[in-house]
């Protein structure tokens, strides 16, 4: 069977993906609502860099951290949702063997690298909040690249490890029960005994799930005791505010990821897995540039002054 598996596997061309619904009209609904998500997504996290581009008021390194995590989201999102939505208008929704493997690496990665930045924008949340006065010394520039670089990298590697270990199984089929190549799914066409990938994902997990989540409560858990001892209830409110944006944002994140990654492969069902990889294909990146910008007056203000810039020169 391991022969045959690997055979197969050497004219495997293509892989077809079930997707979300085999209904005609319910796929044809979800393509609208996605699509809109999708604009929503792509222009919300382009106008997040460009504003901090454009306006040198949020050349800090708190929006730094926002404007790389924007472009990580916009990485992310167009891995999978430009290739679902062909495939609701699509009867044949399949995927070629090369295309699949860099829609997992690619989706995986940025994954990744989106949890390792929330870790590293809680650090320069605490620091702020907890060592003011040295907050420029400390968050210098070249910290800010470094970490941001390593975020990357550590994405970038991860993916590349779990990848290539999972497509070296044996594949006995080429039926996805998903709307992406996930790693989860692509997993549970082996036919070969998948025990040591599943330790390799729980191990993943940790490293990319828990570490930076570890990091993050650490972190609050600073500067919620420096907030307490904050004597003015204007200075607690304002020091409070510049967290919860983030706050936000980690608690969607590392809640659903540590419900589906964190728990044994056999524990989690296909449908399960699909809308969590929904979530964070499609309403993750779309809510990020939502949630710091609508809680945000800098932001705000900068669109005011770049669309009055706009309007003067016209």
């Amino acid at each position: 069977q391991r022969f045959m598996g690997r055979e197969n596997q050497t004219w495997m061309s293509e892989f077809i993906l079930l997707g979300l619904s085999s209904d005609w009209e319910t796929q044809v609904s979800l393509f609208v609502l996605f699509l809109a998500m999708y604009l929503v997504t792509v222009l919300g996290n382009f106008l997040i860099i460009l504003l901090i581009r454009l306006d040198s008021r949020l050349h800090t390194p708190m929006y730094f951290f926002l404007s790389v995590l924007s472009f990580v989201d916009i990485c992310y999102t167009n891995s999978t949702v430009p290739q679902m939505l062909l495939h609701f208008l699509s009867a044949r929704k399949s995927i070629p063997f090369h295309s699949c493997v860099f829609q997992l690496y690619v989706s995986l990665a940025m994954g990744s690298t989106e949890f390792f930045l929330l870790g590293a924008m809680a650090y320069d949340r605490y620091v702020a909040v907890c060592h003011p006065l040295h907050y420029t010394a400390i968050m210098h520039g070249g910290l800010c690249l470094g970490l941001a670089a390593g975020c990357l990298v550590a994405g970038l590697s991860n993916s590349l490890m779990q990848a290539i270990i999972i497509f070296q199984l044996p594949l006995c089929g080429n039926v996805i029960n998903h709307f992406a190549c996930e790693m989860l799914a692509v997993l549970r066409l082996a036919c070969v005994d998948i025990s040591f990938n599943k330790v390799m994902v729980a191990i993943s997990g940790f490293l990319v799930i828990m570490l930076p989540c570890f990091l993050v409560l650490f972190s609050y858990a600073r500067i919620v005791a420096a907030i307490l001892h904050i004597r003015s209830a204007q200075g607690r409110r304002k020091a409070f505010t510049t967290c919860t944006s983030h706050l936000t944002v980690v608690s969607m994140c590392f809640g659903t990821a540590i419900f589906t990654y964190m728990r044994p492969v056999s524990g989690s069902t296909a449908e399960q897995e699909k809308m969590v990889a929904l979530f964070y294909a499609v309403v993750t990146p779309m809510l990020n540039p939502l949630i710091y910008s609508l809680r945000n007056k800098d932001v705000i203000g900068a669109l005011g002054r770049v669309v009055g810039k706009f309007s003067e020169k016209r």
